[in-house]
This record gives structure tokens, sequence and C-alpha cells, in this order.
């Protein structure tokens, strides 16, 4: 949905009186304590503030108060685990932990006592270690190691469309018929670049980082002429709490919307109103899929570029729009180009909107419950069938939940894994969704009438 950028955190984060460690020497650069020193779960919850944030990996603990304004993934994902334990997600977001972990070092403060749990907030240990031995069996048999020539093919069939577009123009002119049909090949195009660009965002094609953020860059700055840093930053938020208010910018709806159960009842009995949300699966139909993409979207990433001075990311994009320009102003002139850029982001960002809602919307959207990451990506996410159409419709995110589960895992694999998640959830009674794409779509709307209608009772009666 919509999100609310919030202000960059910062600052010192001093120990406090009430968190002094057992044992420990020196202070480090960043506030670390030279890894001798033990602490209580309790201890560590503390640190859970913009200024003071402490969390732990592989019962390790880590003061990054300082060093989550530097963070690759941005300040707000790594902050978003300030006061717990971290393990799943650092596992899950990172190809090589090992490389990553030498930057932790500096930051290492002690580790947990060893009365201690190596989960928090009462996390299931049998179902974290089934998941670990999962993930173990993924690794050992190369789920996540990609085909080079899957995402060759499919950069070519982009590729492809962008051609056949133009070509229609120069060969049958520019005719009703063939600026529309233009405009369905341009818009497939972009939503099939928007599902490209997602797998190189998550470091889920290449060996190398490095190539992968390289081609990042020029499939959704050359090729859609948005920005990798804006898309990062707020995708793995998404990933790292997917559905949790205040931390996933995807339920952030700056007030337009009321999403799930909880959210309707608490802003009726405040008696909030800032739209008619009884009637919000009404008009999610004209403010959702029409505007997402061409104005929200289109706002807020020119906004991030220049705001966090993002120039290479800026120039990227422009060569996005130069090209454009340079392909189609022959044809329809300055105003035409700009006309015609706009519908087919109209049509990009319906087929965008129902694909990444109808995974998500539909779920349980809550504050901040401190589940282990199987438990809360399930309750998040859904799948749709596996077919040839839903595969290629949905850039394989008809997989959402193995895609949530293993966010580097490349797409191709999803259906392998797919029966060992299945088996893991059956196995400790948890619900694995899967649903028709047209129910799918159904229950976006559902789910947003039901949200409005608990908003208006509450709002009447409470």
């Amino acid at each position: 949905m919509l999100e609310q950028r919030e202000p960059r955190m910062g600052g010192g984060g001093q120990q406090t009186e009430s968190s002094e460690p057992v044992k420990g020497d020196g202070v480090g650069p960043d506030g670390g304590r030279g890894g001798s020193a033990v602490y209580t779960w309790e201890e560590v919850q503390r640190h859970c503030h913009r200024s003071d944030q402490w969390l732990v990996i592989d019962r390790k603990v880590y003061n990054i108060t300082q060093w989550a304004k530097r963070h690759p993934g941005g300040i707000r994902v790594i902050s978003h685990f300030a006061g717990e334990d971290a393990t799943e997600a650092f596992v899950a977001f990172h190809p090589d932990p090992n490389f990553v972990r030498k930057f932790l070092k500096p930051l290492l403060i002690g580790e947990l006592a060893p009365t201690e749990p190596s989960q928090d907030h009462g996390k299931n240990a049998a179902l974290v270690q089934d998941f670990q031995a999962l993930r173990d069996r993924v690794e050992k048999e190369g789920l996540l190691r990609a085909r080079p020539l899957f995402f060759s093919l499919y950069l070519g069939h982009i590729l492809l469309l962008e051609a056949l577009a133009l070509g229609l123009l120069w060969v049958w002119g520019t005719s009703w018929s063939i600026t529309l049909l233009c405009s369905l090949m341009l818009a497939t195009s972009q939503a099939q670049a928007g599902w490209l660009q997602h797998d190189y965002g998550h470091l889920s094609v290449c060996k190398k980082s490095s190539w992968n953020h390289v081609l990042h860059k020029f499939v959704i700055g050359h090729l859609k002429g948005a920005s990798a840093n804006w898309w990062n930053h707020r995708h793995f938020q998404h990933h790292a709490k997917p559905s949790v208010f205040s931390k996933d910018p995807d339920v952030n709806s700056l007030h337009v919307f009321v999403l799930g159960d909880k959210q309707p009842v608490e802003y009726g009995i405040k008696k909030l109103k800032y739209m008619p949300y009884h009637h919000q699966h009404q008009y999610f139909f004209l403010i959702g899929p029409p505007l997402l993409i061409p104005v929200y979207f289109t706002i807020q990433i020119f906004q991030t570029m220049f705001s966090h001075r993002n120039w290479v990311d800026l120039a990227w994009s422009i060569s996005y729009y130069l090209r454009f320009c340079c392909c189609y102003y022959p044809f329809f002139g300055f105003f035409g180009s700009v006309a015609l850029i706009c519908f087919v982001r109209f049509l990009e960002s319906h087929w965008f909107v129902w694909v990444t809602q109808m995974n998500h919307l539909p779920m349980d959207i809550d504050h901040e419950r401190h589940q282990d990451w199987l438990t809360m990506q399930l309750s998040a996410t859904c799948n749709i069938e596996q077919s040839t159409f839903n595969d290629w419709f949905s850039g394989h995110l008809n997989f959402q939940i193995e895609h949530h589960l293993f966010p580097t895992m490349p797409r191709h694999n999803y259906h392998l894994v797919a029966p060992l998640v299945r088996a893991l959830c059956e196995k400790h009674g948890l619900s694995y969704q899967v649903k028709t794409l047209q129910k799918a779509i159904i229950d976006v709307v559902r789910s947003l009438k039901k949200s409005g209608d608990l908003w208006l009772d509450a709002y009447l009666h409470k």
C-alpha cells in the first residue's frame, strides 16, 4: 500500500547503569566491550530505542547504535530488530553471512548468559531449529544457486517487448489501435522488468553481490526509471517485518485505508475519520491501482533521490526518460510522449497492485508480536496456485511464502522447496495457504470491506 517516510535515525546509545553486564572490559570504538560480557534477554531488550540499539545474532550481543546509520540495507531495517534476536533475519538476508560477520566484530559487546535461551520472547525452539535444518538442506541441495540462462532469457523477453512496441509504430504508424497495443506491450515490459529488478535487488541472480547491485541499478534505473536505493530501503523493511504496523512501509497507508482487524477498531474507538473507511473497498479502485505507481511512487522516488543525494540513481533514472523521449518523440511529440508514459504507468500500476496485495492484504496485519521467522512470514503471506501463466504474471511471487522465507533464493527454485515448507508447516500445525488467482484478487476487496465494517462499528458503537 502506501508509505510515509520517517526521519532518519541516529544517536549515541550509551550503556545505562541498569544494563551493566555481569562482567566486561574496555569499551570498543563502536560502543563494544570486547565481547567478554554476558547479558540476559531482559537487559538486551532495554536497548530498543532510536538512540540506543542492541541486537543478538547467534547468541552474540552487538551494539549497533552508531553503525546502524552505515548499514548497507538502510538504517530502518536493522533498527527494527533493536532489542531482539536477529539471527534468522541475518541469515535470510545475507547470501554470504561469514563475509558480513567481519563487520560485526567491532560491534561485539558480549553474549547471552549461559542460562538464557537462544530465542527471545518465548519463541518455539523446536520450530526454529527445524526451520534452520530446512535451510541447511536448501543450501546443501544448491537451491540458492541461480541458473544464469533463466535470467538472461527473462531479460531478453523484456527487451524484445520494448523493441516490438517501437517496431509497431515504425511499421504501422500511430493510429489509436496501434498506440493502444504499443501501450499494452510497454506496460507488460515494465511489469516484467519490475519482477526482474526484484530478483537482482534480493541478490538472487549473480554469485557476487556487486554484480547484483550493478545489474539492479541498470534494470530498475535504465529500464524503469526508478531508484535502487529507494527500493532497497523500502522493500527490505517489508521482508524483515511483513505486515507489522510502523515497521512495514507497505501497510502504512497514510490514513487513506484502515487495514487488518485491529487498526480499524483502534481508529473507530478514537473517532478518527480521515476517509469514509466503510467505503474503502469502493474508492480503492479509484485511488489504489490507478495512482500508486504513476503518482505516489513517482513522487516519492524523486523526492528520495534528491533528499538523500542519490545522484547515481538519479543518473540511471534520467537515462530511462531520455531513452523514452528519443524513441517516442518522433511519433508523438513532447506532450504525446508524456501522455504515453503516464498511460503505461497507469496500466502497470494495476498489474503491480493486484499482484503484490493479493498475497498480503487479506492476511494478518498487526502490531509487533515478536514471532519467529517462519511463523511471522506465514501469518503475513499466502501462495497462489502454480501455473505457467501465474508464474509469469506474478514474477513467481505466487510462491510468496517461499520467497519470504528464503528472500535470496532464485525464483525458479521456489516450486522445489515448496513441498518441504508445506511439510514443515504440517509438522508444527502452521497454516500454509494456497489460493486460486481469482479468489486471491476477490479476497483483497473482501478484506478491505471487512476492515471498513469493523471501523464503522467501532466508530458508531464503541
